[in-house]
């Protein structure tokens, strides 16, 4: 196997078009650095630099083996970084976008746990119901619910499982009835939810094969999320929530889960990611710790 010293040569020789240049960048003398090329040569038995007097350019062999000898030295050293941030402990800025219901009241609290754990990183939170655009705001990762739609992001799994759920408060169960299967929302005040313009006027569920889709209606309509909860916890209807914003409330009482023999509409949670190469070892840390307080929270 080649050494890291010879591969590093043949790329700055490659990158500069000279071998004293690629020895200066190295602290090599030029004599050292002619060794470490001729050396990889010969391992390969090609030449993968074209050298005369006057010039020096690449082979077709060694322009195919740049690209392999690059990805090669990268990982190398995103190892090495990884091994660094373990001793010395995570460092670096986290730039996350959430979901403005789940950010606000699980979110935060499990993001004070997580920078307590590691002290070194540094937080920037954005709370909007609208999907952050990775590619053009200030944000390296993004947590969304349900089936990812842009295939050019890289998707990292909290809890895949993961489902919507019908609810209400007691208050409003008790002045207007309790629906007994989810056809029954038609003649129920339905608190819906609008994203990017578009309002949700159908929900799903399904038990078994079965499914069923019900159109619904309200006076209450907004674009957050945690707005549409308030308005469920203060009576004003049915909310179709996913079940990480309300399991709190669940568990106290202060909502009703409805349909228990029906699952809402799938919606996994995922850490969205704008390329592989971005998901850096504190990236990977937050997604193992989600991981653990996510499945914590629906199972409790």
């Amino acid at each position: 196997m080649s050494s890291i010293l010879d591969l590093e040569v043949f790329v700055r020789t490659a990158d500069t078009g000279s071998l004293s240049a690629a020895a200066r960048g190295l602290g090599l003398t030029p004599a050292a650095a002619s060794i470490a090329l001729k050396r990889l040569e010969t391992r390969l038995g090609m030449r993968l630099l074209a050298r005369s007097t006057r010039s020096m350019r690449l082979t077709e062999e060694g322009r195919r083996y740049l690209d392999s000898v690059r990805v090669a030295l990268a990982a190398l050293a995103e190892g090495e970084l990884a091994l660094k941030q373990q001793s010395q402990g995570l460092s670096g800025l986290l730039q996350l976008a959430a979901p403005s219901d789940f950010g606000r009241n699980v979110l935060l609290g499990w993001l004070d746990a997580f920078k307590a754990e590691h002290p070194n990183i540094r937080l920037q939170l954005l709370l909007n119901d609208s999907n952050a655009d990775l590619f053009r705001e200030t944000v390296d990762i993004a947590l969304r619910f349900g089936v990812p739609q842009d295939s050019s992001l890289v998707a990292l799994p909290i809890a895949t499982e993961h489902c919507r759920v019908a609810c209400a408060s007691p208050a409003y169960l008790a002045g207007h009835g309790m629906p007994l299967e989810p056809m029954d929302l038609a003649r129920h005040s339905a608190l819906r939810y609008m994203r990017q313009g578009q309002v949700s006027k159908t929900w799903r569920f399904h038990r078994g094969t079965q499914v069923q889709e019900v159109e619904v209606s309200g006076d209450f309509l907004s674009d957050d999320g945690e707005v549409v909860r308030r308005w469920a916890l203060a009576g004003h209807g049915i909310a179709y929530k996913a079940r990480l914003d309300v399991v709190g409330d669940i568990a106290a009482g202060r909502l009703v889960p409805l349909f228990v023999d029906w699952q809402g509409e799938p919606a996994p949670f995922n850490l969205m990611c704008p390329h592989r190469l971005q998901v850096s070892e504190r990236v990977k840390v937050l997604q193992r710790f989600l991981q653990e307080r996510c499945q914590a929270l629906l199972s409790a």
